[in-house]
Order: structure tokens, then C-alpha cells, then sequence
């Protein structure tokens, strides 16, 4: 498996800056090491049609543990707290861009780069109806967003079941119906389950009988938002998820295979630029979308120069702030950006590195309040591990 290579664009950054002072986006590694290259790799390792693109082998059974928050760089950080899963790495991937949940899950649900999918972050602008969606909690002011409409791709869950492969996906109660569930994991049978324990249980149970399992587990991504990655409650849930993998892979019938994968890393943040604190950088700006790590800035008619400009000035050396055509030609969505979903991007395209993240206090409180982020283009978020064991 080829490892990720971080790109030697630098869309936004002022003529003349250093080269040693300004980090180079890690622009993920579509079509050769991504999220968006494993889904394909488990269906033709199960012999279904697919591109092994990650040159997985064959395996009659396949379950795919997502840990949500998982960084490979967060697990290298602490093997001593995750030995197993520290032994069985594989390689490293890539998260997409944005480098959040809901984009990186609507990439594994699809097997498609962002671009393409058009989940292109957390909060993004509904195209002519000058209002934000929240595809996170799938909220927004005014009419219902419809899941198939706005996530229309079919899922590689989809064409397992018309190959005749049921899968199933274990999960929370609380995911079962949401917007999100229904507009990335179509075509799963749902298994509701809530403690580590029952989690694992419920995969023993559905490996009985399915060819594809999948089982996600949140806690240490919302841990790492609140206490921040790193620390003593961080450090428990690495552990917790070290022994669900171990369990799990115990429990795989014979000739199965387990992939334990994520779908973002982390960074903690020092560094908060408020929005609503900063008259300027709400000048001609219609409305702040996106993410603290990520931010879709949708600007008023005949504003987005300007506040191009601004944004510029303001985060310069610790962001990177750009069009919108210029973070799609330099492939952060990947390849391209399907016409329909461009008015999703913002008109400018502010992306911190460093510790550094844009919060919005007044109109954001918990999310201001967060240690914890991820969404950028730094390996720290970007690099995910794909551990590998079979049975």
C-alpha cells in the first residue's frame, strides 16, 4: 500500500513567504492511499465487483471496526495504551477533506472523494436558498433536507445487498433513522448496541450470519473534544478501544479478516480566532459555515474579494485562506467537484494549521468552547491507521 505524500501547493499564502515558515496542505491521497480507496479494496476482496486499489486479500468475511477520532498519529503517540492494535498496523490513509465525521463517513459509505459525494463539511450553504445545512445533527432552518437528495450516490452498502450480501452496521440506538445514517450507511441492517461490551457481542452475533460487519465506536474522538487528545480520559478510551479490537478479532470465524480504521485524527488547540469578536472578518460575509478547522465562508453579492482580502491579512501564518476555485483545482475534494455540489463550498475557504482554530463564540458556544479539533489539512488530522488481523 502506498503511503499519503503531502502536496507542494500552496493556494493563498503570500508571494515571498518562506518556505520553512509556511507548512505545505496535506492534500489527502485520493485514488492511490484514502478512505475513499478502502471500500472498493473490502468489496473485491469479498469478490465483489470493486477496485483493490489498497491491495486487500481475499477474505470470505470482512468487519470493518471505525473508531471515530483515531489519528495514526495519536495511536503511534501511545502504543504502550493500545499494544494490539499498535502491532497490527498495515499502513496509513488518508481522511479527505474536510477531515470531519460526516464527510469522512459519506467517503466510506460511497467509496467516492468528497467531490463527488458533495458531504463537504459539517455546516455548508444550501445553494440558492441562502440558509446553512447541518449535516451533522441534519438540521436547518426552514424545509426538511431529504438524506437521498442530498447525498444521491447509491453506497457500497447498496450494491452489497444487490450482490446479496447483507451488511450490517452495530451502532448506538441513538444513530438508527437519522439523516446522517440514512444518507451514508443505506443498504445496512441496522444492530443497535451501546457499551463496548455489547458492541462486541453484537458482532460476534452478526459474523454468525453476514458477510460484512461494520461497528463504530465514538468516545474517544467526543473525549478528545473536551478534555483534548492525549490526556487520562483520552488515554482510557484508547484502551477501551485496544481491548474491543483484540475481543473482536478473537471472535472472527475462520478465514475472516478485521480492518479497524477512522475517521479523522486531532490536534489541540491553543490558538482561538473569534469571528464574532472581529467586526472585520464578518464585514461582507453572508453567512460562517464549515467547521473551526475548516471554514465555508458564503460572502454577500460583490463581497468575496474583499473579504478574501481580509481573511488574508487576518490569518496570515496561521491559515490557509483561498477561493473557492482554488481549493478544488488544487484537489482538496478530490479530483473535482460535481457542479451541483460548488455553491456547497464556500466563496472563500479558510483552513488553520498549526494550533490555531476560527470559532464563532456567540453563534457556536460548545463548539468555541472545544480542546480538541480536527478538519484541516495537516497530517495530524488527515492520517488515519488501517490495522489489519486475520483470523
Amino acid at each position: 500500500m502506498i503511503d499519503p505524500q503531502p502536496s507542494e501547493a500552496l493556494p493563498g499564502e503570500p508571494p515571498g513567504a518562506s518556505p520553512a515558515a509556511v507548512p505545505v496542505p496535506y492534500v489527502p491521497a485520493y485514488g492511490t492511499a484514502s478512505l475513499a480507496d478502502l471500500p472498493g479494496s473490502m468489496l473485491a476482496s469479498l469478490g465483489l465487483p470493486g477496485d483493490n486499489t489498497l491491495a486487500l486479500e481475499p477474505a470470505p468475511r470482512v468487519c470493518l471496526f471505525l473508531v471515530d477520532g483515531l489519528g495514526a498519529e495519536l495511536l503511534a503517540a501511545h502504543p504502550g495504551a493500545a499494544p494490539f492494535l499498535s502491532a497490527h498496523v498495515r499502513g496509513t490513509l488518508t481522511a479527505g477533506f474536510p477531515s470531519s465525521t460526516p464527510t469522512s463517513l459519506a467517503t466510506l459509505g460511497t467509496g467516492a472523494p468528497p467531490g463527488e459525494h458533495g458531504m463537504v463539511g459539517i455546516q455548508m450553504a444550501v445553494p440558492g436558498e441562502g440558509r446553512l445545512f447541518n449535516c451533522l445533527r441534519w438540521t436547518a432552518p426552514g424545509l426538511s433536507i431529504d438524506p437521498d437528495v442530498w447525498q444521491p450516490a447509491p453506497t457500497v452498502y447498496e450494491r452489497m445487498a444487490a450482490a446479496g450480501v447483507e451488511p450490517v452496521y452495530v451502532a448506538p440506538a441513538a444513530f438508527d433513522g437519522t439523516g446522517l445514517t440514512r444518507a451514508v450507511y443505506r443498504g445496512m441492517r441496522y444492530r443497535a448496541a451501546e457499551s463496548p461490551g455489547e458492541r462486541v457481542e453484537a458482532v460476534r452475533q452478526a459474523l454468525r450470519e453476514a458477510t460484512f460487519v461494520t461497528v463504530y465506536y465514538g468516545d474517544i474522538d467526543r473525549v478528545g473534544h473536551f478534555s483534548g487528545w492525549g490526556g487520562g480520559e483520552w488515554l482510557e478510551q484508547l484502551a477501551v478501544v485496544d481491548r474491543m479490537a483484540e475481543r473482536i478479532a478473537g471472535a472472527l470465524p475462520p478465514g475472516a479478516v478485521l480492518y479497524v480504521t477512522a475517521d479523522h485524527g486531532m490536534i489541540n488547540a491553543v490558538d482561538k480566532v473569534d469571528v464574532d469578536r472581529r467586526p472585520d472578518l464578518r464585514e461582507g460575509v453572508l453567512m460562517l459555515g464549515g467547521e473551526p478547522r475548516a471554514r465555508h465562508v458564503y460572502t454577500s453579492p460583490g463581497a468575496a474579494s474583499a473579504v478574501l482580502e481580509t481573511w488574508r491579512e487576518a490569518l496570515r501564518g496561521r491559515a490557509w485562506v483561498v477561493t473557492r476555485e482554488e481549493a478544488v483545482s488544487a484537489g482538496w475534494f478530490g479530483r473535482s467537484v460535481r457542479r451541483e455540489w460548488l455553491g456547497r463550498v464556500g466563496d472563500v475557504v479558510a483552513v488553520p494549521y498549526g494550533e490555531c482554530v476560527i470559532v464563532a463564540s456567540a453563534g457556536e458556544p460548545v463548539e468555541s468552547s472545544m480542546i480538541g479539533y480536527h478538519g484541516s489539512l495537516t497530517p495530524a488530522e488527515q492520517n488515519v491507521p488501517l490495522v489489519e488481523i486475520r483470523r
